[in-house]
């Protein structure tokens, strides 16, 4: 009965040291874990939430920090990159305001200081100066149309959209243009209407945005091209050209906003840099992607991709 007894106060003993000591490692996990993510929120570094244990709930608890941690650590570096964006688009439009209203109040200047000046002079002098200010009230609803866009204020309703239609208007809208600058056209159109899930309007100002700039950009090869395809899943357009197209250095960074390299394509917009990028926003807007490949003087493309309809 003795060494029973005697054994039952070792395995109880044995159990409460095992627990004491469970106890102790579980503060003293809990007391570096507390430390080690305060030095991380306030040194904001990249580190991670790195401690061996046995205790299975504890690892789980461990991956989920570390989880959230790379989350926190996402959204921080984003909005470093957009802060940095913006500050470079607001430089890049202040600059771009500046020059055609410094042509304006030049030539106001001039008109009020010489006011004996000719009426054909006036009238040439007056054409300047409207050119000048619609190209500012353009720059100024391009950046607040992306400002909208960005902030998520600016609703876009999506229905089925019709993109045959859709397609052979926007090419019409363009034929004189092509024809008069020389173009050879290449349109192919499927005979079987496809329908996707987009926004009629916006999908007009992406098509046009892309069949003005590859008209702009893409003219040295003097040939345009107009592609619509399908497969189960998604309807693509394709406008391409065979111009000097864009180096695979520069290629990722057209969409960005106010990306304004003198050779890239992203100034559709009197130089401003919105054009490519509000053309990004919208088709993601609507629920799509756009996609660019391009070898200089064979062919250039940015493919629109947009999820099909099939009833």
């Amino acid at each position: 009965m003795i060494i029973f007894l005697s054994i039952v106060i070792i395995v109880l003993a044995a159990l409460n040291f095992f627990q004491y000591k469970t106890r102790t490692n579980d503060k003293e996990n809990f007391t570096y874990i507390h430390k080690k993510l305060k030095r991380i929120i306030d040194s904001k570094t990249d580190e991670k939430l790195l401690l061996h244990t046995d205790n299975q709930d504890l690892k789980q608890i461990l991956i989920e920090i570390n989880r959230l941690l790379e989350h926190n650590q996402k959204m921080v570096a984003n909005y470093n990159k957009t802060e940095m964006s913006m500050r470079k688009m607001l430089s890049n439009i202040s600059h771009d305001l500046k020059t055609p209203l410094t042509v304006v109040l030049g030539y106001m200047e001039i008109m009020l200081n010489d006011p004996n000046r000719n009426q054909e002079e006036t009238e040439e002098l007056l054409h300047t100066v409207h050119a000048k200010a619609v190209e500012v009230l353009d720059l100024i609803n391009k950046f607040f149309d992306l400002a909208k866009l960005e902030s998520g204020d600016k609703n876009l309703p999506l229905t089925r959209v019709n993109v045959n239609e859709v397609c052979q208007k926007n090419i019409l809208n363009f034929y004189e243009v092509l024809t008069t600058k020389g173009f050879d056209v290449a349109i192919e159109l499927p005979e079987n209407i496809l329908y996707a899930l987009g926004n009629e309007e916006e999908l007009n100002r992406v098509l046009n945005n892309l069949l003005s700039n590859a008209i702009q950009y893409g003219g040295d090869g003097k040939v345009l091209g107009f592609t619509l395809k399908s497969d189960e899943q998604y309807v693509y357009i394709d406008v391409w050209d065979k111009g000097k197209g864009i180096s695979e250095l520069h290629k990722d960074l057209v969409f960005e906003r106010m990306y304004t390299l003198e050779d890239s394509r992203n100034k559709s917009y009197q130089g401003s840099g919105l054009g490519l990028t509000i053309t990004k926003r919208l088709v993601e807007k609507m629920d799509g992607q756009i996609f660019l490949t391009s070898k200089p003087y064979e062919k250039t493309t940015f493919t629109v991709q947009l999820k099909r309809i099939t009833y």
